[in-house]
């Protein structure tokens, strides 16, 4: 959890961000959150009534103040997303929560923030079209099944195959990578789908997330790729997406490194990485 805090400090510290370039969020409203999850769930969020089972798929002690920061998320995801269509790109230093289905919550997601700010950017007309790049170590099982119906939402998963969660969902794409992929077979697996799937679709939205799980370094991630090759996968994401002038908006997603210096070094890469592109 210190990476939330530490994040920010660092980006400041180094000179990649400057102050004015953070923003802070307000809470999700009900409304926005209701367009994704069903009504009784979000009154167990609200209320403290879920059971001892579902806060133990969720996978924290559940308190009124995890819920009110989960809404903060969320709505820190939408608005890069609105941010992002006015500077082409804007970060979370959270979110990408995507094990969070509509009626409950799983793997430390209590609300799915890119499902959120998708459904409502459709709701109100601002996008037609969106494309979901979920390149965290595990699946995002629960944005998939939430846009299963959805045809203007196209999932795209990557992760490792043998990974939780134990039972996938169907991503519109999934790519499951076998244990110890480095970074030679990760980027050349990247480089054969995304610039096809960017030029297909056009969407008008990207939201990309950028999960930091890959690292050999992860204790949760069994793949194996080196700081240097996951900077080079954000890039490619947002080099792609910058040539064909596609709005993204970034999710940092999961990263459990043993040194809490290395998950910050990948996360601060992604940063420096869109600072270079979109200056």
């Amino acid at each position: 959890m210190d990476k939330y805090t530490l994040l920010p400090e660092q980006l400041l510290y180094e000179g990649t961000l400057t102050a004015a370039q953070f923003f802070t969020a307000q809470p999700l409203t009900e409304e926005a959150i209701l367009r994704t999850h069903t009504q009784a769930y979000w009154e167990k969020l609200r209320d403290g009534g879920l059971s001892r089972k579902e806060a133990r798929a969720i996978g924290f002690p559940m308190r009124p103040e995890l819920v009110a920061r989960g809404r903060v998320i969320a709505q820190g995801t939408l608005d890069c997303a609105r941010f992002a269509f006015r500077d082409g790109v804007a970060l979370n230093v959270a979110g990408g929560t995507h094990h969070s289905f509509a009626d409950h919550g799983e793997g430390f997601c209590v609300f799915n923030d890119i499902a959120i700010a998708a459904n409502e950017l459709l709701s109100t007309g601002e996008v037609k079209n969106v494309l979901i790049v979920d390149l965290d170590v595990h699946q995002g099982n629960g944005t998939a099944r939430i846009f299963r119906e959805e045809p203007r939402v196209f999932t795209f998963s990557m992760h490792g195959a043998r990974n939780y969660p134990a039972r996938k969902e169907k991503s519109d794409l999934d790519i499951g990578l076998p244990d110890q992929t480095g970074d030679e077979l990760y980027l050349t697996t990247l480089h054969n789908h995304l610039p096809g799937l960017l030029d297909g679709l056009r969407p008008d939205l990207v939201f990309y997330l950028s999960g930091v799980d890959v690292l050999a370094t992860d204790k949760l991630g069994r793949l194996a790729m080196s700081l240097q090759g996951c900077r080079e996968r954000d890039r490619y994401v947002l080099e792609n997406c910058r040539s064909r002038n596609v709005p993204v908006a970034v999710a940092m997603g999961g990263g459990y490194s043993d040194r809490l210096a290395t998950i910050i070094e990948a996360h601060a890469n992604t940063y420096r990485v869109a600072a270079g592109l979109y200056d």
